[in-house]
């Protein structure tokens, strides 16, 4: 028998798998810890250099505050309240704000790029007009919405809504455009409408490229929210941020800064959680 055959039927010893799966796993949380280790002492060391630079006059530490003065700002904003009311109110109702703005943002580039994907004739007519509109610089538009709905929230949302339109469309578009032909054909073979065409086939198709565009649109969202209360508005954080300009306060300014961060990060941290849970065949599928 040729050593061709009896390595073909030779049993394939299985029992070195899982071996090879725990170490792959304990190579991955090793890196993982490693990563975490490097992204935290890096942050140390930019704030332990930013401190000593101000304490020793290298930086001018009026102008660039420390950041002993910045978290020393957020505990007094905590514990004591802003000029403008709680933090917690300031942060709330940014976060309204920026929250509707993102909603509204959200299901107008879906719809619209939905619509503009799946009828060329739209595309074809809407087309030029949205990209004249894209190209005008949208954080301009603010004191315009000022003016158009005054210093109440809605001038803020109106701000949110328009920087989170144009990712999300964009993204939805291109997603339809790029929806597998033949599953449309087979669809179309089975009888299906283009209602049921567009609502089973394509967005579930374009899903993932629109996810792609919520992670930044939020961001976008909170930049529409906070330019409008800079410009104009009766609370919020982007008060305080101008409040802390106007009296030449650097550790406010930051402090802000610092708290939009943290909501940032969190809606980031929730619409990857959320992501992750609905393209859990990703990972599946990656592991064929």
């Amino acid at each position: 028998m040729s050593p061709e055959v009896i390595s073909a039927s030779a049993p394939v010893d299985t029992s070195k798998q899982p071996g090879r799966a725990e170490s792959r796993a304990r190579a991955a949380r090793r890196r993982k810890a490693v990563v975490l280790v490097a992204r935290v002492l890096l942050l140390v060391a930019v704030l332990g250099l930013w401190e000593a630079l101000s304490r020793a006059k290298v930086i001018d530490p009026f102008n660039f505050s420390m950041p002993s003065k910045v978290w020393d700002q957020i505990y007094t904003w905590i514990t004591h309240g802003t000029a403008l009311g709680s933090l917690g109110e300031q942060i709330w109702v940014t976060l309204q704000e920026a929250l509707l703005g993102w909603v509204i943002g959200v299901a107008a580039g879906v719809v619209f790029g939905i619509a503009l994907g799946r009828i060329a004739f739209l595309a074809d007519v809407l087309g030029p007009y949205i990209k004249v509109l894209n190209s005008i610089p949208r954080i301009v538009l603010a004191p315009i919405f000022v003016i158009w709905f005054g210093l109440g929230p809605s001038s803020k949302i109106a701000s949110a809504v328009v920087l989170v339109f144009f990712p999300v469309f964009f993204n939805a578009f291109q997603g339809a455009r790029e929806v597998d032909r033949n599953l449309v054909s087979n669809a179309r073979i089975l009888g299906a409408s283009d209602r049921r065409v567009t609502l089973q086939v394509v967005i579930p198709s374009a899903t993932s490229w629109i996810f792609t565009s919520l992670h930044v649109s939020f961001g976008f969202a909170l930049i529409g929210a906070i330019v409008g209360e800079y410009i104009g508005a009766t609370k919020g954080v982007g008060l305080l941020v101008a409040q802390s300009q106007g009296t030449f306060n650097a550790a406010g300014v930051y402090a802000a800064m610092v708290i939009l961060a943290v909501v940032a990060l969190v809606a980031e941290g929730l619409l990857t959680f959320a992501e992750r849970r609905i393209f859990r065949w990703k990972a599946t599928d990656s592991g064929h």
